[in-house]
């Protein structure tokens, strides 16, 4: 019950955050942008419900492990992309592109463990992860790193919940070799992530 009740939440809080993409108000000194406090608020809801939900997604079935699997990946391609274009410091647009080709490759790791389980991941971003890339292409020059960072931190705490979760109680076993395999590369990506925020490479 508590399982459900959690998921039922953060389906209630993930609602919320969509809405609320809709209502954002412009920037009044900037009639052609959204309003970054706004934006920061979006993203900061979006990291209460990730950690929410691959909490409990890690422990749950295979096909919502594999949706999530599927989703960060796809989401940190596009990110890592677009701070590739939009970076301000070269440690975060190196970042932006060893995000790209990683997230590429441990994509292409798990696609033929996916195959195997019978599962079919799924073709694009959620609206969660839209919002956060929606948020990433609206935000300054004078912000984006920090948006970037922040947004990557998030993540990678999330994907490292997801993958410890299904690597110790996921149903499959391949799968669970998958996320196992995973968890170093994902952790490493965290630290590189702490160490840009503190002004490191």
């Amino acid at each position: 019950m508590t399982m459900k009740l959690a998921l039922i939440s953060a389906a209630a809080a993930l609602s919320l955050a969509a809405c609320q993409k809709t209502d954002q108000t412009a920037d009044p000194a900037d009639p052609g942008t959204t309003n970054p406090a706004v934006n920061a608020a979006q993203d900061a809801t979006s990291t209460a419900v990730g950690a929410t939900s691959a909490a409990t997604v890690g422990q749950m079935t295979t096909a919502a492990f594999v949706t999530n699997a599927a989703i960060s990946d796809m989401y940190e391609i596009e990110a890592g992309k677009i701070a590739q274009q939009k970076g301000q410091s070269a440690g975060v647009k190196d970042f932006g592109k060893m995000m790209a080709a990683d997230h590429t490759a441990m994509s292409n790791e798990m696609k033929p463990l996916v195959a195997a389980a019978g599962q079919t991941p799924p073709a694009g971003l959620d609206e969660r992860r839209k919002g956060l890339i929606d948020n990433l292409n609206a935000a300054g020059a004078a912000d984006f790193d920090k948006v970037y960072l922040s947004q990557q931190e998030a993540a990678h705490n999330e994907a490292l919940t997801l993958m410890k979760g299904y690597a110790d109680n996921g149903e499959d076993a391949g799968l669970k070799a998958g996320a196992a395999k995973a968890v170093p590369k994902i952790q490493a990506h965290l630290d590189h992530v702490k160490r840009l925020q503190a002004g490191g490479n």
